[in-house]
């Protein structure tokens, strides 16, 4: 196996996989059989990409992922490819990220982008519908996929580049490590439907109903939460949700890092909340992310 495998610096639950110089090489020629537009418009491309990613690494990151990914201890890997040559440009990532989530499952459609895929700015000056572009404001704490039909089991994000950034940081938060998990996850408001809308940019016309809390296959607590979303039928549900707000964003055992620049966050959407710190000012402020999310194979 020639990729590494280590516990982050922050938290044993975290998996580290460096991916070295020398076998991303490997993967220049195979991935450039095939273009992003390709990988859009051809579904069946993008199995084509894994495989070759998987072939480089002995089919072993395939199980890696998929046992990191289900394993309610960990759960979360960080890949970090050496990308410093330039020929490792952003459709390179873009292909890698692609990769990586077909070696689990497959995306969801991301109807913010109409692609299985979103890539998105945050920079100094915004005038958008949704936190997920507000440089200076805390992206609190959530799970992705509250508000559409589609199951999210996991979630890939991937820094495709920044410029004259500092803060920023990404938070994550694994739902066995939160303080206020029984009293909140066992509260009947929390198992009770709540209606989840979602803003203009994410072109999403319809509304969906489940709970904040739920139960795994083994009768473990999952969660579906962000808290722009939620439309509260009173004021229990609207009480509630504050509770848990508060409660989430003052836990002491939040996990924050900066993520280098190519890396990529794949994490178990059911128990792994995520948020990134808000930036320090600058007017030059740009960062590009690349989101993919969607269900395991069954």
């Amino acid at each position: 196996m020639s990729f590494a495998i280590s516990d982050h610096q922050t938290s044993k639950r975290v998996r580290v996989i460096k991916l070295k110089e020398s076998d991303l090489d490997r993967l220049v020629f195979p991935f450039k059989k095939h273009t992003t537009l390709s990988l859009e418009y051809k579904p069946f491309s993008r199995f084509s990409l894994a495989k070759s990613l998987d072939e480089v690494f002995e089919n072993k990151l395939s199980k890696t992922l998929n046992e990191i990914l289900n394993d309610r201890k960990t759960g979360t890997a960080i890949i970090e490819p050496e990308i410093n040559n330039k020929k490792f440009d952003k459709d390179f990532l873009v292909k890698l990220s692609t990769g990586l989530a077909y070696l689990v499952g497959n995306p969801n459609f991301d109807s913010m982008t109409g692609k299985y895929y979103a890539r998105f700015h945050v920079k100094h000056q915004d005038s958008s519908d949704s936190y997920l572009r507000k440089a200076y404001t805390n992206l609190d704490l959530h799970t992705d996929g509250t508000y559409v039909k589609e199951k999210t089991d996991w979630l890939i994000m991937t820094k495709m580049e920044e410029n004259n950034v500092s803060g920023g940081e990404s938070v994550i938060l694994h739902l066995d490590d939160w303080e206020h998990l029984n009293d909140l996850s066992n509260d009947p408001i929390g198992q009770q439907n709540f209606t989840w809308g979602s803003p203009k940019s994410k072109n999403v016309e319809y509304k969906v109903e489940h709970p904040v809390f739920s139960k795994d296959k083994n009768g473990r607590p999952i969660i579906s939460y962000i808290d722009q979303f939620p439309e509260p039928k009173n004021m229990q549900q609207g009480l509630f949700l504050q509770k848990l707000s508060d409660a989430l964003e003052e836990s002491k055992n939040k996990i924050s890092f900066p993520l280098p620049v190519g890396s990529t966050i794949f994490s178990n959407n059911y128990f792994w909340l995520h948020g990134r710190k808000a930036f320090n000012e600058h007017t030059g402020l740009s960062r590009e992310l690349l989101r993919i999310r969607g269900t395991f194979f069954n």
